[in-house]
């Protein structure tokens, strides 16, 4: 199925009204093992109405809206298979501490077309505001193989140097065998994450957990292990998705300090040998 850049560089911005309960954050929290031990006071910030937090990572799922590698399909010219298609990075904002419940206006477009060679890359910027004022803005990677070689720009290819030195911390937390099925109720619903045969059709073994449910229990471990539980001090976070991670598996996640408004993160799969899964990852603070 073919890819017409110009035309979905071209198409108009598409605006949605969007709106989310402390519900949709709790399952969200949940989605990404929040709440173990279930009465530990740090994880009732996440899973207890009365005293909730609410991690900026929810922004790539707040109102249910489709993620960024499925909205992106439905761009004006992006006719690609959806098994061909991955989430190849994530970069997000947030301009001001999200509320627990909210109604904002998002509006999203296609702002970079990359030619790879063997495939294409799509950039898809939301940006999201409510009536206070801008709230959040971020930009999904979308990586289709197949889809390049038409002479188009190339687009950066310079990668962050990764951090050296050991590193500050480094925690392990397990993914449960249910947790992209978990994810997947809120609101990425791709059958790569649940089906296996149609994981198999797109050259994995299995299904695979979300890159972003990845993400999101990366933020959580960095608020938890070095910012004292507080996840107003999250003001960005930018991350490459360098490989899979299966159900089952155990995220190794390593944290360097270089400056006192930044975090480094390397997060590999414990039983690959440490096999890369997220890099070029960092977390940007609000200071004190």
């Amino acid at each position: 199925m073919p890819l017409d850049a110009a035309r979905a560089l071209a198409a108009g911005p598409r605006t949605r009204e969007i709106s989310w309960t402390d519900r949709d954050v709790r399952l969200y929290h949940l989605a990404l093992g929040a709440g173990v031990p279930a009465t530990d006071p740090r994880e009732l910030r996440y899973t207890l109405e009365t005293r909730l937090q609410v991690l900026p990572g929810f922004a790539t799922v707040a109102g249910g809206r489709p993620p960024g590698v499925i909205d992106a399909l439905s761009v004006p010219g992006v006719d690609v298979d959806l098994a061909r298609v991955l989430h190849g990075g994530q970069a997000l904002t947030v301009h001001r501490p999200l509320p627990v419940a909210g109604t904002a206006t998002a509006t999203s477009r296609i702002t970079a077309v990359h030619d790879k060679g063997t495939a294409a890359v799509l950039v898809l910027r939301t940006d999201a505001a409510d009536a206070g004022g801008p709230l959040w803005t971020e930009e999904a990677r979308i990586f289709v193989r197949g889809a390049g070689g038409w002479g188009g720009d190339r687009g950066p290819s310079a990668r962050a140097e990764a951090p050296v030195g050991e590193p500050e911390r480094t925690v392990e937390r397990p993914v449960r065998e249910d947790q992209a099925l978990l994810y997947r109720l809120t609101g990425d619903a791709n059958p790569l994450h649940a089906d296996p045969d149609f994981a198999r059709a797109a050259g994995f073994d299995r299904p695979i957990l979300h890159g972003l449910c990845t993400y999101g229990m990366t933020l959580k471990a960095v608020v938890d292990t070095l910012l004292d539980g507080d996840a107003a001090r999250v003001r960005s976070c930018a991350a490459r998705f360098a490989g899979v991670v299966y159900p089952g598996e155990t995220l190794r996640i390593r944290m360097w300090r270089p400056g006192p408004d930044t975090v480094r993160v390397a997060v590999g799969a414990v039983e690959r040998g440490d096999a890369p899964v997220l890099a070029e990852t960092t977390v940007g603070l609000a200071r004190r």
